[in-house]
């Protein structure tokens, strides 16, 4: 299935977590329309043959959805936090003092931020994509099973064949529905994701470019009222002070978090 979206171009994390979120759901809905058609398809065109070629092109919609997402999440992390975690960088240069070089070790962060981001996106769209595989598995067999068997019985097969269809539309892509009963929408974990990403990585950039400085705390700019390990945690964050350590365990307390960091603590004698 070919898709017009043009390369992903890093940028405002807002923007780009917009673009990626469109695009997964594009692809979505396209699997979605395409399990449509399989269910239009056996109540209007029920013979064998017509239905498997449908379910055919279903199951090649689901190939599909995992390599748009695996394109989609390539780009975004070999390209948006490179932007990002080089923008925090840069920042705290500012901060500090000097200026900010791809080292070794910075190149190592961001590669084991990136394989980590991409993990997680992927499990993200793994949950839905076991969703149509299931359903695309229960499709087959009521097909293999019932459909050469729609004339026979009290019915006839146009009535059988849309009863088989009903069924079927029961389980719709409509919603993602995950396997803890939630129904969270492709485009929802999408953007989500790659905010949480994308604060993480331009966070990583500011704290390991202090640290490299020499400096020891950082000052927490975070919402008002929003806690240290969580939203609600009663330790509110911003406008505190946290050690280099402490911050890098917490970059972070929720998702959508707009948390930052300063420098402010310089060990003695430390170079820049």
């Amino acid at each position: 299935m070919a898709y017009d979206w043009p390369p992903l171009v890093p940028g405002d994390p807002d923007e780009v977590a917009r673009r990626v979120s469109r695009v997964l759901e594009d692809a979505w809905h396209r699997l979605s329309d395409q399990q449509a058609a399989v269910i239009a398809g056996i109540a209007e065109r029920w013979r064998l043959p017509y239905v498997l070629a449908t379910l055919a092109e279903f199951k090649e919609a689901i190939k599909d959805f995992h390599r748009r997402v695996d394109v989609e999440a390539t780009a975004f992390t070999r390209r948006q936090l490179r932007h990002l975690y080089e923008r925090g960088a840069v920042e705290a240069s500012r901060a500090v003092g000097g200026s900010f070089t791809w080292t070794l070790a910075h190149s190592d962060a961001l590669n084991a931020l990136a394989a980590d981001s991409y993990d997680d996106i992927l499990r993200r769209s793994q949950e839905a994509g076991r969703m149509a595989d299931q359903w695309y598995r229960k499709a087959r067999a009521a097909a293999r099973r019932e459909v050469p068997l729609l004339a026979s019985g009290n019915v006839t097969a146009v009535q059988a064949a849309k009863q088989l269809a009903d069924r079927l539309a029961v389980d719709s892509l409509a919603h993602v529905v995950y396997r803890d009963g939630a129904r969270v929408p492709v485009r929802a974990w999408a953007e989500a994701a790659t905010l949480a990403k994308s604060a993480v990585a331009y966070n990583a950039g500011t704290l390991n470019r202090a640290r490299e400085a020499g400096v020891r705390t950082v000052e927490v700019f975070d919402g008002t009222g929003c806690g240290w390990t969580s939203h609600r945690d009663p330790d509110t964050a911003s406008r505190t002070l946290r050690t280099v350590e402490e911050a890098a365990q917490w970059p972070i307390s929720h998702p959508r978090c707009r948390r930052a960091f300063g420098p402010r603590g310089l060990e003695s004698g430390a170079g820049l």
